[in-house]
């Protein structure tokens, strides 16, 4: 193997590792706006998990943080609750900035030599 064909397979290994970070971090993003949007419609347990579930696959199959504001908005608007769309975009960025920083510790954690961590 070439240094070129190593660097290239170096490359591709971090964009594969970066795209599977950037996914887990939505996810978890989705799934705790999942759970303020339930709080915020009353719903508790196992009714605030499913519809916390259902947000997160709703932005897997579309692969659109637009379709996740859409589903909240429908819900919000169907309940009655006030929140406007900016609210909620930025209840948004600081649930993934949190998902990047916890993922982030996991994956230095992971790293880290035994003992060190």
């Amino acid at each position: 193997m070439t240094i070129f064909d190593e660097r290239e397979h170096a490359f591709e290994a971090k964009l594969a590792h970066d795209e599977e970070l950037k996914f887990k971090a939505r996810a978890r993003r989705d799934k705790r706006l999942g759970l303020w949007a339930a709080g915020k419609l009353g719903k508790t347990g196992a009714e605030a998990e499913d519809f916390a579930s259902r947000l997160v696959t709703a932005e897997i199959e579309k692969d659109s943080a637009g379709q996740v504001l859409k589903t909240i908005r429908a819900n919000f608007d169907r309940a009655g609750v006030d929140i406007p769309d900016h609210e909620i975009r930025r209840k948004m960025d600081e649930l993934l900035v949190a998902a990047v920083e916890e993922i982030m510790k996991v994956a230095a954690r992971e790293k880290a030599p035994r003992g060190e961590a």
